[in-house]
């Protein structure tokens, strides 16, 4: 009986890479997908945010329905934070830098990892399938698509999330879409904590490992203790929408808030700390000088970790809990201020008489370092509880809420996609394009973000589809619209920039004169990383290596 031939997936053919993406446990290959898939969803989310300024920037517009408008506002929230910063950062970042800084081959469960990947995937798929749905629907006036619509903002705030409320269909897709998200985080930090336990390179002691491995620890570790809260209460959620439970009754809807916020606030550590890690490596490249008083910034780091489990209720300030809890909330909302800020005087210090190099890279950090000072300006006068009942569900809010976590993760992410991009393809990035990039999204950032505190103060509240004449918002609403196009502009600039690497130079192995292991590989790296474990004598090993010099241990 005649076989019938197998067909043969030639290597580099377009379906021999499709099912080597599939199919790889490769850390870096799961990196780069976590990156570009997370990418993606920053555009998606980006445009849906086009979609909010364009209805606000003028009173009394109709280029939006509330229905819709409500949908695109929850999108926007869930896109941005659970299908972009989180995931590009971590299992983006983290994935394929991690295993390089430590000098490992590969994460401690390469199939756990793939596994998280593609559960991101899925779960990423089950959100987006319904916001496309009910798109369709809004759009061709079809009412049975538009029941895929989710639309209780990003916090799911019961009873606006429940099933009296909010019966859609759609609602659902994004509560098991966020219970997917949670078993993929939750496995990924395991896996990061065990690869840093257990895999790190002779002689990498705990104090010689990289900041951005340091921050990937930290990181980890709340992702572990603060994602099972999330997602016992999306299973809680949705068992009371389709079984009838009662977790979450109107009488004890305040138990939401408290297990949301528990999981939501030491998440905005959980997408800040990995980009302060990397300006943490960024910085002293760009200097030319080490970091200032790395051991400070390390146990900073730790102190924030541990330091944002005790301020989720400041988010709860007019929920109508106790004077004393509100006063012990507002102190820890103060105190962890203070690690915050010791990073920022390092930071400084660590620049202060270096040879700048200006950058990109740098010039990203720059972005970040002032943003993120003004995000935890405003931040301290929220976490006054007098301020915060004056400012509460303002657009003062959106306002601290954006110049943390844009100015903070957002140029973070750039800066590093700008640092690593030759470790990633072998190509660099250009120059030039990329200091366009920047200034464009810098301006463009302020000039949107900025006015809202104006409109906060003048008592524009958030979550409103239609604000009418004469509040005297109209101005700073349209100057916040034209930024947020030029935001997006500034985005365009990144992607040709980056559709160019094809034609440009390979670039040279180490071309920022880094310091940490992931340089002393191949760019990119081969699969199996090093082609000999290397041995580590100090936190710089590349600049001994450079410069002959032994590297004094701090």
């Amino acid at each position: 009986m005649a076989s019938i031939p197998v067909p043969v997936t030639r290597r580099g053919s377009a379906l021999g890479g499709l099912i080597d993406i599939l199919t790889t446990v490769d850390h870096k290959k799961i990196g780069l997908v976590y990156i570009v898939s997370s990418f993606i969803f920053f555009i998606l989310s980006g445009l849906l945010a086009l979609g909010i300024r364009t209805q606000l920037a003028v009173p009394n517009n109709t280029f939006l329905p509330p229905e819709a408008y409500n949908m695109v506002f929850t999108m926007h929230g869930t896109g941005m934070i659970f299908l972009f910063v989180i995931p590009i950062l971590t299992g983006g970042f983290g994935n394929y830098l991690v295993p390089l800084q430590i000098g490992a081959r590969d994460m401690a469960f390469p199939r756990m990892n793939a596994f998280s990947l593609w559960m991101f995937i899925f779960a990423a798929i089950l959100i987006m399938t319904g916001v496309t749905l009910a798109v369709v629907g809004y759009t061709a006036q079809i009412p049975s698509l538009t029941q895929f619509s989710s639309s209780a903002a990003w916090t799911a705030y019961v009873p606006l999330s429940s099933k009296q409320f909010s019966p859609q269909i759609g609602m659902d897709l994004w509560v098991l879409g966020v219970i997917a998200l949670g078993i993929s985080s939750t496995l990924g930090a395991v896996n990061f904590l065990v690869t840093i336990y257990a895999m790190r390179a002779p002689g990498m002691t705990a104090w010689r490992m990289p900041m951005f491995t340091w921050s990937m620890t930290v990181t980890a570790a709340m992702i572990l203790v603060a994602t099972p809260v999330l997602t016992a209460a999306m299973i809680m959620l949705i068992a009371d929408r389709q079984f009838g439970t009662q977790f979450f009754s109107t009488s004890n809807a305040r138990l939401w808030q408290h297990m949301f916020w528990f999981y939501s606030h030491p998440a905005v550590y959980i997408m800040v700390v990995p980009a302060m890690g990397m300006l943490s490596e960024i910085l002293p490249v760009f200097s030319r000088k080490p970091i200032f008083g790395p051991k400070v910034i390390i146990l900073s780091t730790v102190a924030i970790g541990v330091l944002g489990f005790t301020t989720w209720a400041h988010h709860m300030f007019v929920s109508g809990i106790s004077p004393e809890v509100e006063r012990f909330f507002m102190f820890t909302t103060m105190v962890i201020a203070v690690p915050t800020g010791v990073k920022i005087f390092n930071w400084i210090a660590t620049m202060w008489g270096g040879s700048l190099n200006f950058k990109t890279p740098l010039l990203m950090g720059f972005g970040f370092l002032s943003t993120f000072v003004v995000g935890g300006i405003t931040g301290v006068v929220q976490g006054a509880i007098p301020l915060d009942a004056e400012v509460h569900n303002s657009y003062w809010v959106v306002a601290h809420f954006h110049y943390v976590l844009f100015g903070g993760s957002v140029f973070g992410i750039f800066g590093g996609l700008y640092y690593w991009m030759p470790k990633f393809t072998g190509k660099m990035l250009d120059e030039k394009l990329g200091k366009l990039h920047f200034w464009t999204m810098f301006v463009g950032f302020n000039l949107t973000f900025f006015p809202m505190h104006i409109l906060g103060l003048m008592g524009m509240p958030r979550r409103i589809a239609v604000y009418p004449d004469g509040r005297g918002w109209e101005v700073s609403n349209l100057v916040a619209t034209i930024g947020a196009f030029m935001i997006a502009l500034s985005v365009l600039i990144f992607i040709i920039n980056y559709l160019g690497l094809a034609r440009r130079p390979k670039a040279p192995e180490n071309p920022f004169e880094g310091n940490t292991l992931e340089w002393a590989t191949d760019s990119p790296p081969a699969e199996y990383n090093f082609k000999k474990i290397p041995v580590v004598t100090s936190a710089r090993p590349l600049w001994e290596a450079r410069t002959g010099q032994k590297d004094i241990e701090h």
